[in-house]
C-alpha cells in the first residue's frame, strides 16, 4: 500500500491560487503572500482531475466570493471532490447536494477558539459520518506540540493534536485533513514528525498538506506512514506554476506506486 497524491483547488476571491500558509488575514491584505494566481477557472482543474482519475481532492474556499467557483468545480467533477471553507450547519447539506463528496469543517467546530463536541455531533447527524472530514490544520509550538489553528490558520484553538483527540473525533468523521500551516506553501519540505504522528495516532484516513517540494516526497510519506497518510501537493506542482513536481508524475505515482524518473 502506498500513499496517494491528493489534488487540491484553493480558491481566493473566486480565483484559483496558491498561498503561503499563515499569510491570509481578514483585515491586513498586505500580508498576503501568493505563489500563484491561475488564469484558468476552477472547473479547468476539476476536469483535469477527473480525466486523470484522481479521487479525494479538496476544494478550499479561502474567504468570501468563492461559492460560484466552487460550484463550477463540483459540476465538472461531481461526487468526487471535498469542499471546505466556511462550512457550518446551515450550508453543509447544500454543498453535498451541489455535488461535494464530503464537506470539510474546521472553524465552526471552535466557537471562540474552544472545541465544541456538540457541534460535531450535530454536523455528523446532518450529513452523516461518511460525508464528513474534520480539518485539524495546525501550527507547532515552541515545546513541539501541534495545536489546531482556525480562521485561516491565524487563531490557535484549545485543541492539541494527539492520539486521544484523533481517536475521539474519528467516531464522528471519515477522514482528517491536516495542513502543517508553518510550512504550507513554502516548498521547503514536509513536517516529517507530524506525518509519523498522524500515521501512528489516527484510526481513519488522513491527508497531510504542507511543504512538499519533490516527487520523492510521495515515497517519503509512504515510508514514514506505511501508506496510511496521503499527500496533497500544491505550490510545487507545474499546474500551479511550480517547477519542482510534474502533475503527470503524481498521477503515474498513484497508479503504480513507483518513481521511474
Amino acid at each position: 500500500m502506498h500513499s496517494q497524491f491528493r489534488p487540491c483547488i484553493d480558491l481566493h476571491n473566486g480565483q484559483v491560487k496558491q498561498i503561503v500558509g499563515g499569510t491570509l488575514h481578514d483585515t491586513d491584505v498586505k500580508q498576503l503572500q501568493t505563489n500563484f494566481v491561475s488564469t484558468q477557472p476552477a472547473e479547468h482543474y476539476a476536469r483535469m482531475y477527473k480525466e486523470s482519475g484522481l479521487l479525494g481532492g479538496h476544494v478550499i474556499m479561502l474567504g468570501p466570493r468563492n461559492d460560484t467557483a466552487a460550484m463550477s468545480a463540483l459540476s465538472a467533477y461531481p461526487d468526487a471532490l471535498q469542499v471546505g471553507g466556511g462550512i457550518n450547519l446551515s450550508n453543509a447539506q447544500q454543498w453535498i447536494d451541489r455535488g461535494a463528496s464530503k464537506v470539510i469543517v474546521t472553524s465552526w467546530l471552535f466557537p471562540d477558539g474552544k472545541f465544541n463536541m456538540d457541534r460535531l455531533d450535530q454536523m455528523e447527524k446532518l450529513v452523516g459520518r461518511d460525508h464528513l472530514v474534520v480539518d485539524l490544520s495546525c501550527r507547532r509550538t515552541k515545546n513541539g506540540d501541534w495545536i489546531v489553528a482556525m480562521n485561516k490558520w491565524q487563531t490557535l484553538t484549545d485543541m492539541q493534536v494527539s492520539k486521544q483527540v484523533l481517536e475521539q473525533l474519528a467516531t464522528k468523521c471519515s477522514e482528517f485533513l491536516v495542513h502543517a500551516a508553518d510550512v504550507e506553501g513554502l516548498c521547503n519540505g514536509i513536517d516529517q514528525e507530524l506525518v509519523v504522528a498522524l500515521a501512528k495516532w489516527s484510526p481513519i484516513p488522513v491527508t497531510y498538506a504542507g511543504g512538499a517540494s519533490n516527487i520523492s516526497d510521495l515515497h517519503l510519506v509512504t515510508k514514514l506512514s506505511g501508506g496510511r497518510v496521503d499527500l496533497t501537493i500544491g505550490s510545487a506542482l507545474d499546474i500551479f506554476g511550480g517547477t519542482q513536481i510534474k502533475f503527470d508524475d503524481c498521477v503515474e505515482w498513484n497508479r503504480t506506486g513507483t518513481l521511474s524518473f
